[in-house]
């Protein structure tokens, strides 16, 4: 995937200025609809499942004060995993977001929720919500599009240092709370741009060993030890939920911006004259969903409507469900991808382009079994030139207007 006016095929190239800002007002009236709409049930809604959440996990940790017995062992690392991946993905991702601040809960809010998470609350809001938001699959500016550590368009150079970016990227989905924060307190930028280690890095730092520290003594200190002799079993299902945890959320995290044919775009800084229309577009083309049941999207925290959550993240994530109909026709109308699948197909798809891009653009194409020892000298001894681009490079507030 290159960066969309560099693609041959640009599926934004039949659509008019009109277009397009025809396009946002319609999903401003989506957003403000649901928006009027917000009321006791969304209210209950969120409470019962922070309700079950705490009941499951409570439950998970009182069984597996048996968890020398295999049976109780099963149950309650599996209960806690469930109950982790709530707490992460339906419950704290979403009231972090603020999805929740209109109940003005003083329990329920992004200014005080805390999570089962090794990222502090806020540095993961400055992270997620303000740079991964404003600066969408935009290559250099969202770190979020591999986590700074992954190729992941072909208009990237390639370097040798990716032909493990697969490792990596499967090391990270392993350890991913704690990739998470390091990520959002910026510890990887800041040593690329060799700034020695400034006020900022070191609150930050101070804050996440904080976290860290809580739930490293939770989860494998203090539980294992109320457990008595079943410590070893207890702390192995800590470690056994928190790992099934992290796959999952790593998984879900991968298959809304990362599969094959999500858009990725290109630009210095954002453009001032970028209007709502052409940021709605931005959103509709970088993001991808999962097709699924009732159950499947309450455990992906509703980020299964990755395209819906793009286009509206503060609306509450019992609603995206309901407009991803409506979002849907909106796309077929004027002739846009609606970039859906179920959960294996995306996961595959995202697995694909980490190994595809791993490898020199065009490298498998070009390898044949006569020259496969001069092909693999080329990945080991130098970096191979990239192709040109085939079009300019263009800032996102061009992204429509250009194409016409």
């Amino acid at each position: 995937m290159t960066a969309l006016q560099n693609k041959a095929e640009n599926q934004t190239a039949g659509l008019s200025p009109a277009d397009v800002e025809a396009i946002g007002r319609e999903l401003d009236a989506i957003r403000q609809e649901v928006l009027d709409s917000r009321g006791e049930r969304d209210a209950a809604y969120i409470r019962r499942v922070i309700d079950v959440q705490r009941k499951l996990e409570l439950g998970a940790r009182v069984v597996l004060l048996a968890s020398g017995f295999p049976p109780a062992w099963v149950v309650g690392t599996a209960c806690l995993a469930v109950a982790k991946i709530l707490d992460n993905m339906e419950i704290g991702h979403n009231v972090l977001h603020g999805q929740w601040d209109w109940m003005r809960d003083p329990k329920i809010h992004s200014t005080t929720w805390d999570w089962d998470h090794a990222s502090p609350p806020e540095q993961w809001k400055r992270a997620h919500n303000v740079t991964h938001h404003t600066y969408t699959n935009i290559l250099g500016k969202d770190n979020d599009l591999g986590y700074g550590i992954m190729r992941v368009d072909e208009d990237q150079p390639w370097k040798p240092r990716y032909l493990v970016q697969p490792l990596w990227n499967f090391v990270n989905a392993c350890i991913f709370e704690y990739g998470i924060a390091v990520y959002d307190m910026g510890l990887g930028e800041h040593l690329r741009g060799r700034r020695g280690v400034t006020p900022e890095l070191r609150s930050s730092l101070k804050a996440t060993l904080r976290k860290v520290r809580g739930q490293v003594l939770k989860d494998y200190v203090v539980h294992p030890l109320l457990t008595g002799p079943s410590w070893r079993s207890t702390l192995a299902a800590n470690v056994t939920a928190n790992l099934v945890r992290n796959l999952w959320s790593h998984s879900v995290i991968m298959c809304g911006h990362f599969p094959e044919g999500v858009e990725t775009f290109q630009l210095d800084e954002l453009d001032e004259s970028e209007t709502r229309g052409q940021w709605y577009l931005r959103q509709m083309l970088g993001s991808a969903d999962i097709s699924g049941s009732r159950t499947m999207h309450l455990m992906c925290g509703n980020l299964s409507h990755q395209i819906e959550h793009h286009l509206f993240p503060d609306l509450p994530s019992n609603r995206y469900g309901e407009i991803a109909p409506r979002v849907r026709d909106l796309f077929e109308r004027y002739g846009l991808r609606y970039h859906s699948a179920p959960l294996v197909k995306q996961v595959a798809s995202a697995w694909h382009k980490v190994l595809r891009l791993s490898l020199p653009n065009d490298w498998l194409r070009e390898t044949r079994l006569s020259n496969a020892p001069r092909q693999i000298g080329k990945l080991f001894h130098r970096e191979l030139p990239q192709p040109q681009a085939r079009q300019p490079r263009l800032r996102p507030a061009s992204l429509v207007a250009a194409t016409f």
